[in-house]
């Protein structure tokens, strides 16, 4: 057995707190397999100076596993897919969060990209934006308009189907959000080149994503 030396332990206690402290945590995050998924491949990406954005477990065709990364300024390569992959295979192999054969992909979170940090309602102000809410807001669940920003721990969307005598911003409860994304627009996408204007042409999907897919068999 390998016995680690007081400044390893130091080191790893130090590290283990410092996640533990996110100045930026995720709010909107996954429920059942995907958690799991997510609670195991989390403090592997936040070491090697990523940000999970989603995970997905997708059954359609086999079983595939989807997370959603990305460096802290919103970039991400095919090499940081394949950094990624690299170190989460053997984890997740180790943790066995899926008790079945499955496909791993790793990708950036493309252009029509989820919110999930109350940064990121900051960050992407601007874009027109649909939010399912998994508490209620005056009665409706479903919103889309143009992200204002936020304001505390709520996020303002200026609504583009307000019902008539319904005010046209609605503040939203960022953390009774289920799933908040951005729409597919040409100022979106203008918006995308822009912040990956630094990356390759071989880097990037033509859907606008960084991918890295592996096969692993589960027991």
């Amino acid at each position: 057995m390998t016995q680690m030396t007081d400044t390893q332990v130091e080191t790893n206690v130090e590290t283990k707190v410092a996640s533990d402290v996110d100045p930026d945590p995720r709010l909107i995050v996954e429920q059942g397999i995907a958690a799991r998924v997510g609670t195991v491949a989390e403090p592997v990406i936040t070491g090697l100076g990523f940000r999970l954005v989603r995970v997905r477990v997708s059954g359609k065709t086999g079983c595939t596993v989807q997370i959603m990364a990305e460096r802290p300024d919103g970039t991400m390569t095919i090499e940081d897919c394949e950094t990624l992959s690299r170190a989460l295979s053997p984890v997740l192999d180790v943790a066995d969060p899926i008790e079945r054969g499955y496909r791993l992909e790793i990708s950036s979170p493309g252009i029509d990209r989820p919110l999930v940090r109350r940064s990121d309602f900051d960050r992407y102000a601007g874009n027109l934006v649909k939010v399912e809410m998994a508490v209620a807001v005056h009665g409706r669940r479903r919103f889309r308009g143009l992200l204002i920003g936020t304001r505390g721990d709520a996020a303002t969307i200026r609504q583009d189907d307000q019902t008539p005598g319904e005010a046209a911003d609605v503040l939203l409860r960022i953390e009774d959000m289920a799933d908040a994304r951005i729409v597919l627009t040409e100022q979106a996408i203008v918006e995308s080149l822009r912040r990956g204007k630094d990356a390759t042409r071989s880097d990037t999907q033509p859907d606008g994503t960084s991918r890295r897919t592996a096969q692993h068999e589960g027991d």
